[in-house]
């Protein structure tokens, strides 16, 4: 029988940020669901978003399943530009199987640029969607790396996620 007390799980993610190639084809930049202008986008071999694949991390950790690159190996074609949306719906169908639910979950997104702050809200409610829950059970912070190491010199983007996760009982 598996374990019903509330669990805990941390997803971590990092991408390398480039700028476009010449031809103008480069990745766009997808944070949490949402395409925003910035000037580079995440190296990756799905659509790089960081924030789906820390939170979808941190759900397989707390279920005890394998990790987003053992369940969606980036050496495997059918994820090549995929929809991270997709690996966070996958994770999302494990939590409900196994009987839980989602008790709230902490995200720290860590870049120098694009700034955070103005696109919070619809980060949120988008992963609040994703998630089936309300919004006030998500949070996303934004902070810098002061332009220290790759991070702060804005040539990658870091995420941490934290969720816990209740048995279906107790929500």
């Amino acid at each position: 029988m598996p374990l019903q007390d509330p669990r805990i799980g941390h997803g971590y993610d990092l991408h390398r940020l480039e700028p476009p190639p010449p031809e103008g084809a480069g990745q766009p930049f997808i944070l949490g669901g949402i395409r925003i202008d910035h000037d580079r986008g995440p190296v990756g071999h799905s659509d790089g978003d960081a924030l789906l694949h820390a939170v979808t991390d941190a759900i397989l950790g707390a279920l005890g399943e394998p990790d987003i690159g053992q369940i969606f190996p980036d050496d495997d074609p059918r994820w090549h530009e995929a929809d991270s949306a997709g690996f966070l719906e996958e994770a999302v169908q494990r939590m409900a199987q196994a009987n839980f639910v989602l008790g709230n979950l902490d995200c720290t997104v860590i870049c120098e640029q694009p700034k955070l702050s103005p696109h919070k809200e619809a980060i949120t409610n988008t992963l609040a969607r994703l998630l089936h829950t309300e919004p006030e059970r998500v949070n996303v912070k934004g902070k810098t790396h002061e332009r220290v190491d790759a991070v702060g010199e804005g040539r990658a983007i870091e995420v941490h996620a934290v969720v816990l996760l209740l048995p279906r009982s107790n929500a």
